[in-house]
């Protein structure tokens, strides 16, 4: 019997070079394949099915190893268990071992390391992690993804949801992330207690009426021609950024990324590209003569910024345009002039975003251009997916005139009662 199971040599198993399979005894076999691979395998009958299972590649198992491991499968098999099915369920007791040991923070590390690349913003980046770390990770994030639960989720949102609602908004959309992608590997199973609709929906009020909106503090309309006029005595880069953005209804990041390719200085338009507009869609900005003359103030003929930055090869930083309204209303008040401030929000410094806001007001209040006009001017999306779907063009040339009404209207006081005619403009 003994030699009916060991029919190998160690010898034979080395010079074995001919493709096939090699039988020891006992169902176990040597296969050789065509390109010379040696591995081992069991061959074994149950229930009347004809089964094999592999059991190693000859590098990592030895002749005397594969006899042990057959062997041990041999016992399996006289108490009719199949040596398949029990490996089968190891296996799958091992995954779930190691789902078990991933905890929220790896997976939130995991997640953030296979999404950062797609994520343009810098400052984005950073504020993932930084909300992982400071709300979350206190309070579940050693914990197993897959043990992970509605009273949890709720432990780190009812924390801040009627403080910072923003904030809440979005940290309980990052969890929700985290989580589908920890289910989407296998780490955890159900449905997602992040989940907003038709679940913490019904837990946690509506943002909206947790806190009203917060809008940026902006100056006033009436006091854009005072702001400009004092805007345009100031040299360098910056003031002439911020003067580009108030012309423009551009953002921030949009003006102070934009390059000289962007610019079309023979149509009179700045065509920013789609992966630095907020809706990822190219936006065309149809420039006033005032823009074109803030560019020539910028006094960028040497680098590839429009508004360059004090190093070479950069571009100003985020904090440039807010610097200069901050020196305006310094020198103002210095001279006893009051500064410019939003009445409107308890007389607050005003923001540089603001200026969308003043341009926005303006429009509405002074003038007769209609509503979608401004809204494509500022590159929002409409919010009706129907009329979003029809409307494919950009109104180019009615948002030209636009463009130009506001510019005159920057360069001077307006009276009270003034309205832009459309056809006038």
């Amino acid at each position: 019997m003994a030699q009916e199971l060991s029919r190998l040599t160690a010898r034979k198993v080395e010079t074995a070079t001919r493709p096939g399979m090699y039988a020891d005894g006992g169902g176990l076999y040597l296969r050789v394949g065509r390109k010379g691979a040696k591995s081992w395998c069991l061959r074994y009958m149950l229930d009347g099915k004809a089964r094999e299972m592999g059991l190693g590649g000859l590098s990592k198992i030895g002749l005397a190893d594969a006899r042990r491991k057959a062997a041990a499968q041999r016992v399996l098999l006289s108490d009719r268990v199949d040596p398949l099915h029990r490996r089968e369920a190891e296996n799958a007791a091992k995954k779930i071992e190691a789902a078990r040991a991933m905890s929220f923070d790896d997976c939130a590390a995991a997640y953030i390391k296979a999404h950062e690349a797609s994520w343009r913003n810098p400052k984005h980046r950073q504020q993932w992690k930084n909300t992982v770390a400071t709300y979350v990770s206190p309070k579940f994030g050693s914990v197993p993804v897959a043990d992970v639960d509605v009273a949890m989720v709720m432990k780190v949102i009812e924390a801040i949801w009627t403080k910072k609602p923003e904030t809440a908004g979005r940290v309980r959309g990052r969890i929700e992330s985290v989580l589908d992608w920890a289910k989407a590997r296998g780490f955890r199973e159900g449905e997602n207690p992040a989940r907003w609709r038709g679940h913490l929906s019904n837990l946690l009020p509506a943002r909206s009426k947790v806190r009203a909106v917060q809008h940026h503090p902006a100056l006033p309309y009436a006091e854009i021609g005072s702001f400009m006029a004092d805007l345009r005595t100031r040299e360098g880069a910056a003031p002439a950024a911020l003067e580009f953005l108030i012309l423009t209804g551009a953002r921030t990041s949009e003006v102070i990324g934009a390059r000289r390719p962007e610019i079309d200085f023979a149509a009179r338009m700045w065509i920013v590209p789609a992966d630095r507009m907020k809706g990822h869609r190219e936006h065309r900005i149809p420039l006033s003569r005032a823009a074109m003359k803030a560019l020539d103030r910028a006094e960028s003929d040497d680098g590839d910024f429009l508004f360059p930055g004090m190093k070479d090869g950069q571009g100003l930083s985020d904090m440039a345009l807010l610097n200069v309204i901050g020196r305006i209303n310094g020198e103002r008040e210095a001279s006893g002039y009051p500064r410019f401030l939003d009445p409107k929000q308890n007389n607050a410094e005003i923001t540089v975003h603001g200026f969308r806001s003043t341009f926005r007001d303006w429009a509405a209040e002074r003038t007769n251009f209609p509503r979608e006009l401004v809204e494509a001017a500022l590159a929002h999306t409409l919010d009706d997916k129907t009329e979003a779907a029809y409307q494919r063009g950009d109104m180019l040339e009615k948002r030209r005139r636009l463009m130009e009404a506001w510019a005159e209207f920057c360069a001077k006081r307006a009276s009270a009662g003034t309205v832009i005619n459309l056809r006038q403009a």
